[in-house]
């Protein structure tokens, strides 16, 4: 995760101390944030969910004595912050209770949510547990657009009104926008969207090649079109700033974005650059199974929530806390030193020490090889070439 207006604009950061502190992409305990996806089941179908998701019971999923229970060893391991998601997270019935456990653990927590469910009731009862933030996906500014790809009729409206009764509430809530080919057109809308509905966030996520989002990796974005994205991306952010605007706009799941703005900022403002380049390095780049570590439904414990097929372990066999200590599976350790690991152009490239081999589960994917190169990464060879010295050499 990128924070676009910290980079090109200096603005305040929220998340600034887990992103950009001594410790880059962890907390002073060295734990991770946890993704839990406390229910596989949602009432949508979307084009692109990663649990390939539908609106029926799924066998396995942790009880609810055993939900506490592994709050209770995520806070005794140190874990900032706790992002509950799914399948649609309110679907199960005892989420509030798992969120209200989690802040009296003394953890920070967020969700991840479609938004049709979140009813005035339910929008002021998440007030009352003092959840941090909620992120409401939102795949257009059309109805038409964003039904098709959430695979319901009037989603769109339910969607809108769950973003409303949050605002009603005294909820932190921000956008979450998958771009693929098919609504990236959208893109301007969505930030005219948050502009005019005063939303303070946007986070607009690259396609993950995962469980029903494999079927859309054709039509992820050609280089070239997410160049102009990310131009695209910069001007709305820097408008904001000029207009005095708080907004925070941040990218997922390509940390080419970040050398990316890099280079385009050296070209206009170098004094800027300087400051991103010190950011991107303390940022570190992707940190799957070391800043930011999965758990679905049934307690599987992965990397992040997109690599589903690399499970290393699960909650119910020992706690969560061992696993990561134990390591009993080589992918972790291979995850905290994975640069010598990445083949391809990652494993030449001047920008690894700010990107980090970007999402591994892509390159898995599309390659069948963990280590292969991103095919995500759209930097051109000239781009990612060594140099001799200078900002941005990647020594």
């Amino acid at each position: 995760m990128l924070e676009i207006s910290t980079l090109l604009c200096g603005a305040p950061s929220p998340g600034g101390e887990l992103r950009y502190g001594n410790r880059p992409g962890r907390a002073p305990s060295g734990a991770p944030v946890v993704v839990w996806n406390i229910t596989r089941r949602c009432n949508l179908k979307c084009q692109h969910c990663y649990m390939s998701s539908q609106d029926i019971d799924y066998p396995g999923e942790l009880s609810h004595a055993e939900g506490l229970a592994f709050l209770d060893d995520l806070a005794s391991t140190g874990v900032p912050v706790v992002l509950f998601s799914g399948g649609e997270p309110l679907k199960r019935p005892d989420a509030p209770e798992l969120i209200a456990r989690c802040r009296q653990l003394g953890m920070r927590a967020t969700l991840s949510t479609n938004g049709t469910l979140i009813t005035p009731e339910m929008a002021r009862r998440l007030k009352e547990l003092d959840l941090s933030y909620v992120g409401i996906s939102l795949d257009a500014a059309d109805a038409a657009v964003h039904d098709e790809f959430r695979g319901v009729t009037g989603a769109f409206e339910a969607t809108l009104q769950g973003i409303r009764n949050c605002q009603e509430a005294g909820l932190k809530v921000g956008l979450r926008f998958t771009v693929t080919a098919l609504n990236v057109d959208e893109l301007p809308r969505l930030f005219d969207i948050m502009d005019s509905a005063e939303i303070p966030r946007l986070c607009i996520y690259h396609l993950a090649y995962s469980g029903r989002g494999k079927k859309l990796a054709k039509e992820d974005l050609p280089p070239e079109r997410i160049r102009q994205m990310m131009d695209y991306i910069a001007e709305r952010t820097e408008d904001f700033q000029r207009r005095g605007l708080h907004r925070e706009i941040l990218t997922v799941d390509n940390h080419a974005d970040g050398p990316y703005l890099y280079l385009r900022t050296l070209q206009r403002d170098p004094e800027r650059a300087a400051l991103m380049w010190d950011l991107l390095r303390r940022n570190t780049g992707n940190r799957s199974g070391v800043g930011i570590v999965a758990v679905d439904p049934t307690g599987d414990i992965t990397p992040d929530q997109f690599w589903r097929n690399r499970v290393v372990g699960n909650i119910r066999q020992k706690p969560f806390s061992q696993w990561l200590r134990d390591a009993d599976t080589p992918l972790l350790p291979q995850l905290r030193d994975r640069q010598s690991l990445l083949k391809g152009r990652c494993g030449t490239c001047r920008f690894l020490n700010v990107c980090n081999g970007n999402l591994r589960a892509r390159a898995e994917y599309a390659t069948g090889d963990p280590w292969e190169s991103d095919p995500a990464c759209y930097l051109t060879d000239e781009e990612i070439q060594p140099i001799l010295e200078g900002v941005g050499s990647g020594d």
